[in-house]
């Protein structure tokens, strides 16, 4: 593991005031977790593991960047006893100001070691993939591009979505600046402007496509998995390509989790961490969210094998190909921000 993420985006004082006014934490409650994941996921995780030890949890949703550097901020007086984040950047940033505690070998054990900290000081709970969702009505798997970077081709004019304000999306841009350098990636981010669909939001895109207004979109999985799995895949007009060329078109990212240094409840965070580790949590957040577990004795009923995705050099991201500053100068830079 390399610490990646020295760099990272600082937000602005209106970002941390906006994240501050969220609802407060009752000061009784028995854990305190900051999540920036998927609430209904998240939700369930908690209840089970709520009825299973008895230990109340309390949430504050928000980004996970705003929350991570919420944290910073708080200091000594954060109320946070976790932090679940959405990708695998803002734990980096925290591990490397000394702010997260060791999470304990048990839970660890849980884990492959390739999918967590060296040091244990946070750990991946779960992982998605980059992928593009076609409309099966308006364009064949064998018609569609086997690299994200030949959609600046003009052949794909007015073909694709894209979301520009999407932590994976800029995840894959950052990816894209530290493998292919800034100039190809300004190249490329300069081609999506001009030949793709900007939408608000992933299920927008998918949606979109879905109704046959565009004919692919770059989105995470488990965006059509989740919908796959609710109404059924011959009831969709859509389906899910994986370029399956190591592109960063196949970019896989990890979320996780850690304990502050400062948690008050460092016993019941320790129990939590054991428990959205093993089997029966992560199965709960698997089912709800359609991503893939870091837990390799849970299944993924349903999902792309694990084993059968190719993400560029043959690695999951762990914060190594992500910073956030430069992919967000470049996305200002373009005029896409």
């Amino acid at each position: 593991m390399t610490n990646g993420i020295k760099r990272f985006a600082k937000l602005s004082a209106a970002a941390i005031a906006a994240a501050m006014m969220m609802t407060a934490v009752p000061a009784s409650a028995d854990l305190v977790i900051y999540s920036g994941q998927h609430k209904s996921a998240t939700i369930a995780m908690l209840e089970a593991f709520t009825e299973e030890t008895g230990i109340k949890v309390n949430t504050r949703e928000g980004s996970s960047n705003e929350l991570a550097h919420q944290i910073v901020e708080e200091g000594k007086r954060s109320p946070a006893d976790i932090i679940y984040t959405e990708e695998s950047t803002p734990l980096i940033m925290l591990a490397n100001k000394g702010l997260l505690e060791p999470i304990s070998q048990a839970a660890l054990d849980n884990i492959p070691k390739e999918y967590r900290a060296e040091d244990g000081s946070w750990v991946g709970l779960l992982a998605r993939s980059r992928v593009l969702a076609y409309n099966k009505n308006m364009i064949t798997e064998k018609e569609l591009p086997t690299s994200v970077l030949d959609l600046v081709k003009p052949e794909w004019k007015n073909k694709f979505a894209f979301v520009k304000t999407s932590g994976a999306f800029q995840v894959q841009l950052s990816a894209m600046i530290k493998l292919e350098g800034r100039d190809a990636a300004k190249a490329w981010l300069e081609g999506l402007k001009k030949n793709g669909k900007v939408y608000r939001h992933n299920k927008a895109a998918l949606d979109a496509v879905e109704r046959g207004d565009i004919a692919f979109a770059m989105i995470n999985n488990y965006y059509w998995d989740k919908m796959a799995k609710e109404v059924g895949v011959d009831n969709l007009n859509s389906r899910l390509y994986f370029m399956g060329t190591h592109d960063l078109g196949d970019l896989v990212t990890v979320s996780g989790a850690a304990i502050l240094k400062t948690s008050k409840n460092k016993e019941e965070a320790q129990a939590f961490m054991e428990f959205a580790t093993g089997e029966k949590g992560q199965a709960i957040l698997t089912e709800m969210s359609a991503q893939y577990p870091m837990n390799p004795k849970v299944g993924t009923k349903g999902l792309k094998p694990f084993s059968e995705l190719t993400p560029p050099n043959g690695t999951l991201d762990l914060g190594e190909y992500s910073d956030g500053k430069a992919a967000i100068e470049l996305l200002q830079e373009v005029g896409l921000l």
